[in-house]
């Protein structure tokens, strides 16, 4: 037979046996990990975040992985921006991507839902749908199980890098799988679909949407375990000022089932083809074995979350710690096939070579934490990630605010891509091109049209009256403060690059925040093009001058630079003073807040990120045992293991990299000082494996709700007075001890920043 005419089923089947093969010796690798002892993945509690304003998704994912498989109720709405809000009692399918904790609603791409006829469909939203018990659901890291109540199916999830399995267990039944690319949630909306049979067994096609990511591709390929018995599929017209513009789909697939049968749909995901989707599925999912893919994603995470040990805690206590780690790295996202094709945001095809590329990029948040925790435990991953951010650069113009799926969202404020790129190459990370960089870094600060960066250069702060195309509020007062801080974070890179004549300029601009602090208030004030300060004005209030936060919030936004805050406040005592009154000065019985002042302890508000450092700000008030008073205080009473258990978003990692931090007994106050604000430590030992084989042991005994109060601290057995430490000292190892107490009180050795 000519070789044209060769089943290419048969070549698929023998690439993947050597896939298969390859992939055993894969987990091998992975069980002989040497934290295999402990299965920390079964810490961890994917509900929680998933009831009040968490925002998570309970589905399977493995690090930062492409592929976000999870349940999704059916319903729009904030509640359930994720897909899935506990309160709900139903299921309308199991999609491939969701976002981690935003505030915003998109993606839920690639939807498949198994039934048993006759089936239940809604009018409306909801469509084909059941009903679902928590009694009958569980999930841990990497997996997720539910039984779907009127058609007594079993749905059981897990992912590789860039596939998600699943496996369906069947009653006896005429029963039927819907792909269904139509449907959009929130502020999502489907531009154009396509479904087509390659095989018996196998389907592949693309949804095209837009919305928060504009012009989204995703593309894909689904292959059945067995044989469907037959396929049907329903098409419509997605019409545009009166125009077709594209299709929509929905596919049915028919399988007459025995009682117990299982059917494992395997589903690869790419942001380029078809054929990329299908590679990527014969490379990370080449056999029909769930429970093989199940135990590679938990020895995966076994791996990451292994890298902090902690012992001598309660079972509520891991959970938290281990879930809030699982958490931290869910996002940024890889975004790119196995052969390093993705697509950009200048809507061409690229590919990373010797790197992998990332997306998701929820910069205003995890800038703060979540990214500051990858340089310690996964330096590696920075490094891609720093490239990430070039490429977008190179292919946009500029550094991405908050990204996704090859698109800029323009979501929220600053230029914090500055940060993570300037923060990593002060940490020596990676071999990314740092004048490429500070180039990227610099053009994008520059831009004169964008966001008020003109006015910005020229006054020395956003003014309140300037139009803005990009917000509907103009969130002048937080833009002049972020700027601020990123334009602080070039300066200091620039240094270190020996281009001293760029840095002096951005270290200038990063005095800018002194521009709006009002010495008659004693607050940070919006001003207008003509330098007035905007009156009337109370820093209670929740204006358009101030993104998501009031005039206490953002007061302390000054990460780089307290001690020229604590200057204008007039001196320490007044600024000691002040940050009392943030955290006992409540809002009344009948404020209305919004929705994202959660969290509240005064008006400090831990459910929103501007906050999430000034409890630490007590350090550079000479009153260290305040900050381990309020860091305890949110550590045990803001996060807690119920699916409520997050007092506000997720964002993408940043609500957990808070906790991490602290739970550890330091928190990076400055993300790009190198330094780390000592606060109080939660658990009894805890033990860092960094790269390199070295470790870092942080002792506490006898720690207790109670004994929240550090009355001393040795490193490496001698006495140590600093109420910080720093990044050199962490990757060096050793043993940083903590005395607790009970006391609180001006305690000996801590009682000064040194």
């Amino acid at each position: 037979m000519p070789a044209q005419y060769i089943n290419p089923n048969i070549i698929m089947r023998i690439v993947r046996l050597f896939c298969w093969l390859a992939a055993l010796n894969l987990l091998a690798a992975c069980v002989s990990d040497k934290h295999r002892a402990e299965d920390l993945s079964a810490y961890v509690n994917p509900f929680i975040g998933t009831d009040f304003t968490g925002n998570t998704y309970p589905g399977a994912q493995v690090p930062f992985g492409m592929v976000q498989l999870s349940p999704d109720n059916g319903l729009p709405g904030w509640d359930r921006i994720a897909g899935y809000f506990w309160p709900d009692s139903t299921i309308a399918g199991f999609s491939h991507t969701h976002l981690s904790g935003t505030g915003a609603g998109d993606l839920y791409d690639i939807s498949f839902m198994p039934v048993t006829l006759p089936y239940k469909e809604a009018k409306g939203s909801l469509g084909i749908h059941s009903k679902f018990s928590h009694a009958d659901e569980m999930a841990s890291a990497g997996y997720y199980q539910v039984r779907l109540t009127d058609y007594d199916i079993l749905v059981e999830l897990t992912a590789t890098p860039r596939c998600g399995i699943q496996r369906y267990t069947f009653p006896e039944a005429d029963a039927a799988v819907f792909l269904n690319l139509r449907k959009a949630m929130n502020w999502d909306a489907t531009e154009d679909t396509h479904i087509e049979q390659v095989d018996s067994v196998t389907v592949r096609g693309y949804r095209f949407s837009d919305g928060w990511a504009r012009g989204q591709k995703v593309y894909f390929c689904t292959r059945f375990s067995r044989p469907f018995d037959a396929m049907t599929l329903d098409t419509a017209a997605i019409m545009k000022a009166g125009k077709r513009a594209g299709t929509s789909a929905i596919a049915r697939f028919d399988f007459k089932t025995r009682k117990g049968e299982s059917l494992v749909v395997s589903t690869a995901l790419s942001g380029v083809s078809m054929e990329g989707a299908m590679r990527n599925l014969m490379a990370e999912a080449p056999a029909d074995d769930f429970d093989y893919y199940r135990e590679v994603a938990r020895q995966t995470w076994n791996k990451e979350l292994g890298k902090i040990q902690v012992n001598g805690t309660d079972h509520d206590g891991m959970v938290k710690f281990y879930t809030a780690l699982y958490h931290s790295m869910l996002a940024p996202t890889l975004y790119g096939d196995v052969d390093g094709s993705y697509y950009g945001p200048d809507r061409q095809v690229h590919r990373a070579d010797g790197w992998n590329n990332y997306g998701t990029f929820s910069l205003w948040d995890t800038y703060r934490a979540a990214h500051p925790l990858y340089t310690l435990l996964t330096p590696e991953r920075v490094n891609d990630m720093v490239k990430s951010l070039l490429a977008f650069y190179e292919q946009n113009g500029r550094l991405p605010v908050w990204n996704m799926w090859g698109s800029e969202t323009d979501m929220m404020i600053g230029y914090h891509a500055v940060a993570v790129i300037a923060d990593a190459y002060l940490k020596g990370i990676g071999d990314f091109d740092a004048e490429k960089a500070l180039e990227a870094c610099v053009t994008t600060a520059n831009l004169d049209d964008y966001r008020g960066i003109g006015a910005y250069k020229q006054l020395g702060y956003v003014p309140c009256d300037l139009k803005d195309p990009y917000n509907a509020d103009d969130w002048s007062l937080s833009k002049t403060l972020e700027y601020a801080f990123d334009d602080h974070c070039i300066a200091r890179m620039a240094e270190k690059m020996g281009r001293q004549e760029v840095a002096d300029e951005f270290y200038k601009r990063a005095q800018n925040y002194r521009n709006v602090f009002n010495p008659q208030t004693g607050f940070m004030q919006p001003r207008d093009s003509h330098g007035h300060f905007v009156q009337p004005f109370s820093p209670d209030d929740y204006t358009p001058h101030i993104c998501e936060s009031n005039g206490w919030q953002y007061l302390w936004s000054v990460q780089h630079d307290v001690e020229g805050l604590m200057e204008l406040m007039g001196g320490k005592e007044r600024f000691a003073q002040k940050l009392d009154s943030m955290f006992t000065y409540h809002p009344s019985a009948d404020d209305e807040l919004p929705i994202f002042s959660t969290g509240m302890i005064g008006q400090y508000a831990h459910g929103n990120e501007p906050s999430h450092h000034v409890i630490y700000w007590f350090n550079a008030a000479g009153q260290p045992w305040k900050a381990q008073h309020y860091a305890a205080q949110v550590m045990h009473e803001l996060y807690l293991n119920t699916p409520a258990g997050l007092c506000g978003n997720e964002d993408c990692g940043q609500m957990s990299a808070w906790y991490v931090f602290s739970a550890l007994g330091f928190y990076p106050a400055d993300p790009v000082s190198g330094r780390y604000e000592l606060g109080t430590p939660l658990y009894p030992e805890v033990v860092i494996h960094l790269p390199g084989g070295k470790t870092f042991t942080l002792k506490a005994s006898g720690v207790s709700r109670e004994k929240c109060y550090v009355r001393s601290v040795k490193w490496n057995g001698k006495p140590y007075d600093k109420t910080y430490i720093t990044h050199e000292q962490l990757l060096a190892g050793g043993v940083l001890e903590f005395e607790m107490t009970a006391e609180n009180g001006n305690l000996a050795g801590m009682n000064e920043k040194k």
